[in-house]
């Protein structure tokens, strides 16, 4: 039985601009950084306390990612379209973010120039909203103390 999730994917137009994101101003740590035979370049990062998680920066533009004979489960051209507007939008929601201090984090990292909401109260904790750069967003919640 499926005991955890190894690997988990955010789709990116740009993985220079994701690795510079995620790792110099996150501090996630590369796990995998390699380009395959078809020039596609495999790059995981670790979020800082989880070494076992791997967050797979996809480029979905990259031509090896097309559909064809040689990538069956590659993207067709309406498909990458779709990603390509939803990420330039910047409306892809990815998640959640974890911090112990919700107003200290968004303090630093406005500093570093990231685009995010102000820290707000919610049932659940303290939350502001993150944006990557690169078309995925974040909540970043200090959750409440039980």
């Amino acid at each position: 039985m499926v005991t955890k999730f190894s690997h988990t994917t955010l789709f990116v137009l740009d993985q220079d601009k994701a690795y510079n994101f995620y790792v110099n101003i996150l501090g996630f740590k590369v796990n995998t950084d390699a380009t395959m035979e078809s020039g596609y370049r495999w790059l995981t990062l670790n979020p800082p306390e989880q070494p076992d998680l791997e967050v797979v920066l996809m480029p979905v533009l990259h031509e090896s990612m097309i559909k064809s004979a040689t990538c069956p489960d590659g993207f067709d051209e309406e498909s990458r379209n779709a990603f390509k507007v939803l990420l330039e939008k910047g409306i892809l929601g990815a998640g959640v973010l974890y911090t112990t201090d919700c107003r200290a984090s968004y303090a630093e990292l406005k500093a570093k120039g990231v685009d995010l909401t102000e820290p707000k109260e919610q049932f659940y904790g303290i939350e502001c909203v993150v944006k990557d750069g690169c078309g995925n967003w974040f909540s970043m919640t200090q959750p409440k103390e039980m």
